[in-house]
C-alpha cells in the first residue's frame, strides 16, 4: 500500500472503503506496520488490540461514517470488555472490565475499528503523560519533551499518523493540552454532549468530557455527530443542535466577535512564543473578517483555582476508591504513585460542605463567564503558557499535590476554565515555534455552541492548513 493513504483523514479513508478501493483488513495491516515502526520510539500505545480489531472486521462492520477506519481508545474512562483498563496505574494493570462503555458502542456503530489503547498519566491527573507503570510518551517533535496530558498517547499517535484520530478525555485540558503539544486538532465538547455511562453519569461535578484528537476538523465534527447525545438515564445532557456538526464545517461562521487574552489571570509570565501564537491567530481572524479585541472575563481567578483544586482532590479520592472496589485491588504503597496517594489522602480530608461550597463557587463563575459571552462569540487564549515542557517537569514522586497542581495552572492557566463552566473549547495547531515545536491556540465558545467553533475551525484550517505537517524525525 502507498503509505500516503495513511496521511488521509478518517472520512477520506472511509470513502475508499465504501467505494471498495481498499479493504478494512488492508488498512488495518498498513497501520499495524506504522505501529511497529513508530510506537517503540514514542510509547503512545500501551495495549495493542490486534486480535480484537481483526475479529471486528471478520464479523462485519456496520456501514457507518467511518467504516473500516482504525481508532485508538485512551486507557482511561472507557471500558472495552475483556481488555485491561489500567488508567495509567500499576494498581489496575490486571483489571479487565466485563462491560462496554456507551462511547465504545457508538464507535463500533460508526464502523470504527478499535486497534489499541493509549498511554495516560495515572488516573489522568497531570498535564503530561509519564506514568511510572508504563513509562513516558515522548513528544514526536522533540523526544526530550512532554507530549502533554492526560491524553498524551492519543495525541502523539495521531501526530505521527499511527491513526487518523484517537479517543481522548478532558477534565482540565486533557484533550487540548496534548493536541497543542503534538500539533493536532483537539476539541472538548459541551458538558453532557457525549455519554459517560454506564459506569458513571458524571465525573467531578461535570468537569470531564470525552471526545477526540484528530488531524482534520471535519473528522472531529463527524465523530461528534456519531457519538453525541444522551444515553438512557444520563443525569443531564447538552442543548440540542440545529444541524449535524459536519454540515457546520461547510458553513461560513459569519462575522464573529472575538476576545483575545495575552496575560495569565494568575500573574505568571506567558512565553513569548505562546503570545506570538495568539497574536497571529487574532490577526488571521481579523483578516478573515472577524471583530477582534483584547479582553478577558472579570472573575475571582484565585477563588476559581481553589475551588477547582478542591473538586480535583475529591475526584482523585473517588477515582482511587471506586476503581479499587471495581478491580478488587487495594492501593498498596507500591501500587500507586506518591503524588496520587497524596491527592487521594487530601481528598479524603475534605468535608462534604467544603466540596459543595467549591461546586457553588464554580457555578457562580459559570454565570459570570456566561455574561462575558453575551458580548463575545469566542474567547481566544494560549492553550499553554509555555511550549511543550521537558519530561520530568511534573514530578509524580512528589508528596506535595498543591505544589504540583499549582505548577499545572502556570502551564495551562486557561484550559481548566472551560471544564469548570462546561463550555466547548478547542486547540488549533496554527503556529510552530522558531525551534520547530507546535504551539496550540485555544478557542472557547458559548455553552452548547460547538457549531460556531467548528465553523471557525474549518475556516482557519482552510486559511492556514496544518494536516500535511508531520514530525520530520519520526514519520515514514
Amino acid at each position: 500500500m502507498d503509505t500516503s493513504l495513511l496521511e488521509l483523514d478518517a472520512l477520506a479513508q472511509a470513502e475508499l472503503v465504501r467505494n471498495k478501493q481498499i479493504h478494512p483488513e488492508e488498512l488495518l495491516e498498513a497501520y499495524l506496520k506504522r505501529f511497529e515502526q513508530l510506537n517503540p520510539r514514542l510509547n503512545a500505545v500501551i495495549t495493542p488490540m490486534v486480535d480484537e480489531a481483526r475479529q471486528m472486521i471478520r464479523e462485519g462492520l456496520p456501514p457507518g461514517p467511518f467504516q473500516g477506519v482504525p481508532i485508538l481508545l485512551k486507557d482511561s474512562g472507557v471500558a472495552y470488555p475483556g481488555v485491561p483498563l489500567s488508567s495509567g496505574s500499576a494498581m489496575l494493570k490486571r483489571y479487565v472490565p466485563t462491560y462496554e462503555s456507551e462511547l465504545v458502542t457508538r464507535y463500533k456503530q460508526a464502523g470504527l475499528v478499535i486497534v489499541g489503547k493509549t498511554n495516560t498519566p495515572e488516573f489522568g491527573l497531570l498535564a503530561t503523560t509519564e506514568p511510572l507503570a508504563f513509562g513516558p510518551t515522548l513528544n514526536p517533535w522533540d523526544g526530550a519533551r512532554s507530549a502533554g496530558g492526560s491524553s498524551g498517547g492519543a495525541a502523539a499517535a495521531v501526530a505521527v499518523g499511527m491513526v487518523p484520530m484517537a479517543h481522548a478525555s478532558d477534565g482540565g485540558g486533557s484533550i487540548r493540552i496534548p493536541a497543542a503539544a503534538c500539533g493536532v486538532f483537539g476539541f472538548k465538547p459541551t458538558r453532557g454532549r457525549t455519554p459517560l455511562g454506564p459506569a458513571v453519569g458524571d465525573v467531578m461535578n461535570g468537569l470531564v468530557s470525552h471526545h477526540a484528537v484528530t488531524r482534520s476538523v471535519r473528522d472531529s465534527a463527524a465523530l461528534l455527530d456519531a457519538t453525541a447525545g444522551p444515553a438512557p438515564g444520563d443525569p443531564y445532557w447538552a442543548p440540542p443542535v440545529t444541524r449535524p456538526y459536519l454540515q457546520e464545517t461547510k458553513r461560513t461562521p459569519g462575522r464573529l466577535r472575538l476576545a483575545f487574552t495575552l496575560r495569565s489571570p494568575f500573574g505568571h509570565p506567558i512565553h513569548e512564543e505562546c503570545i506570538k501564537a495568539v497574536q497571529r491567530a487574532a490577526k488571521l481572524c481579523q483578516e478573515l473578517g472577524h471583530e477582534v479585541e483584547e479582553s478577558m472575563p472579570d472573575i475571582d481567578y484565585e477563588a476559581y483555582k481553589d475551588a477547582f483544586l478542591t473538586i480535583w482532590k475529591v475526584g482523585c479520592a473517588f477515582s482511587v476508591e471506586s476503581l479499587a472496589q471495581a478491580s478488587g485491588c487495594r492501593p498498596a504503597e507500591n501500587m500507586i504513585e506518591p503524588l496520587t496517594r497524596a491527592l487521594w489522602e487530601a481528598g479524603k480530608r475534605i468535608s462534604g460542605d467544603q466540596y459543595l461550597s467549591a461546586v457553588t463557587v464554580l457555578q457562580r463563575l459559570a454565570r459570570q463567564v456566561a455574561h462575558f459571552f453575551s458580548r463575545y462569540d469566542v474567547w481566544l487564549t494560549p492553550t499553554m503558557a509555555e511550549p511543550p515542557v521537558p519530561l520530568g517537569t511534573f514530578d509524580s514522586s512528589s508528596t506535595d499535590p498543591d505544589k504540583v497542581i499549582n505548577r499545572g495552572f502556570h502551564y495551562v492557566p486557561f484550559t481548566p476554565l472551560a471544564n469548570a463552566t462546561g463550555q466547548p473549547a478547542m486547540s488549533v495547531p496554527l503556529y510552530w515555534s522558531s525551534s520547530g515545536l507546535p504551539i496550540g491556540t485555544h478557542f472557547i465558545g458559548r455553552f452548547g455552541d460547538e457549531a460556531t467553533l467548528f465553523r471557525l475551525a474549518a475556516q482557519l484550517e482552510q486559511a492556514a492548513p496544518w494536516s500535511n505537517r508531520f514530525p520530520p524525525c519520526l514519520v515514514m
